[in-house]
């Protein structure tokens, strides 16, 4: 397997010099014009990793963005959320003409350092979504981002006061809450795609159920993920949205739906059901069991009779 060289960058002001930027107004937050970023040769052989969150929306890249072990073409234009030492690397299309424009939000944790961003920011699940699930915005979606931006801008150029820091904390927290409520709405309105992976969600669990589920015992959510092609938190996220349930919960639905089948069709006992489905205790088969139905396996089987 190929090896490739990883680069840490740990300041907001490294990451200025190394791309050949002015240096940042404020040292522990900055917003960057994509256009003004100078590549250095060797960047397509090189694994980058930040110490500070990265927050970017980005047309005409004019290559590959790699994260993990997928990649996605960025000429679309979409929106992109890293959080520090999140490992990626671009990979520049030398034959593209494309023009690049955007900009990227860069925010050390230390600027989050006694605010209520500090810990609320880790609620966002879409920092731990792979690059393939980017956020796609509408025109009038992406004014509103751009407009925060531009506050967010327009605060730290002006003169430091006691005031500044809470102001740009607060346009953070808005640019989150607006990419929240737009990956609800990319969700729900790339139907096709998202139907498509409840589908192979209820093909895979039925497989495993069938197949796999003795040697294996239960599938995690990571499993699924990874079968499915996309990072648990999104599936998750995206489950919750459809269904009101998250993987976890359909995990366990699928395997009360397979136990009430064989509680009612077989002669098994409620402990060889139990090791079929992958408990090595029968109690704790019972009360997920009852957790679900409000009847004990027993009391579910009698039911028949």
């Amino acid at each position: 397997m190929e090896r490739r060289q990883t680069q840490k960058i740990k300041t907001i002001s490294e990451f200025h010099r190394l791309r050949g930027l002015p240096k940042p107004e404020h040292p522990l937050i900055s917003v960057v014009n994509y256009a003004d970023i100078k590549r250095p040769a060797d960047i397509g052989e090189t694994n980058l990793v930040l110490s500070f969150y990265m927050i970017s929306l980005k047309k005409g890249i004019g290559g590959k963005m790699y994260y993990g072990q997928q990649e996605f073409d960025f000429d679309e234009g979409l929106m992109a959320f890293l959080e520090p030492n999140q490992v990626f690397r671009i990979q520049p299309d030398p034959n593209s003409t494309a023009k690049r424009s955007g900009w990227m939000l860069l925010i050390h944790p230390d600027f989050l350092w006694n605010t209520s961003l500090a810990k609320t920011i880790k609620r966002y699940d879409f920092f731990d979504y792979s690059v393939n699930e980017a956020l796609f915005l509408s025109d009038k979606e992406e004014a509103t981002v751009n407009g925060i931006i531009e506050n967010i801008k327009q605060e730290y150029h002006s003169n430091i006061d006691k005031y500044s820091k809470q102001i740009i904390i607060s346009q953070i927290e808005s640019l989150l809450n607006y990419s929240e409520r737009f990956y609800n709405r990319q969700f729900i309105t790339r139907e096709k795609a998202n139907h498509q992976i409840l589908g192979r969600l209820e093909n895979l669990l039925d497989n495993y159920f069938e197949h796999k589920i003795l040697e294996t015992g239960l599938p995690s959510v990571q499993f699924i993920a990874e079968e499915l092609n996309v990072s648990p938190k999104y599936l998750s996220t995206l489950l919750k949205v459809l269904t009101g349930q998250n993987t976890q919960q359909h995990i366990h639905d699928k395997l009360i739906e397979v136990a009430k089948t064989k509680l009612s069709t077989t002669d098994l006992s409620v402990s060889e059901i139990a090791y079929e489905l992958g408990f090595e205790h029968i109690q704790s088969f019972s009360k997920l069991f009852k957790t679900k139905t409000k009847l004990s396996p027993l009391e579910f089987r009698q039911s028949f009779n």
